[in-house]
């Protein structure tokens, strides 16, 4: 088994991602730029990982070319100044279906919303900033996990 993070984030203006800078600007946190996406954790076998990308591409349930922007992250876990948000009680594998969307090969697929929150300088924020904006306005702890 393998396992690969796929970031899809849109290519399109994304007022969600607009309208929480905004709130975390008024709330005081050091940010001044503020990207999302859809980061999805795959557990692959091996003979179907190399695949992957292109089986996520032509999956519309996930990826819309017209929209989105499809990415390999290099780590299965968040980059320098990034908040991953899980949501609590999510089961592996029946999130693998993805809307009823098999991949072949897929036995298990996890979904985090990213959080990669940039500063005055535009580079990545310290770890003490990013979790100040999970805290405050990116996680609900009754029903999310912030992972940074």
């Amino acid at each position: 088994m393998k396992t690969s993070a796929l970031a899809i984030r849109l290519k399109i203006p994304d007022n969600e991602a607009f309208t929480a800078l905004g709130a975390l600007q008024r709330l005081e946190i050091g940010v001044t730029r503020l990207e999302r996406a859809d980061v999805w954790v795959f557990q692959a076998e091996d003979a179907h990982a190399g695949a992957l990308l292109s089986a996520v591409r032509r999956n519309e349930t996930l990826f819309n070319p017209n929209k989105h922007e499809l990415a390999e992250l290099e780590a299965n876990r968040p980059r320098a100044g990034e908040v991953w948000i899980e949501e609590l009680g999510e089961d592996p594998g029946l999130r693998a279906r993805l809307g009823g969307k098999m991949i072949p090969g897929v036995r298990s697929a996890k979904r985090y919303v990213a959080w990669r929150l940039f500063g005055s300088d535009n580079a990545a924020v310290d770890p003490a900033t990013a979790r100040a904006a999970a805290e405050a306005l990116l996680c609900n702890p009754a029903i999310e996990r912030a992972i940074l």
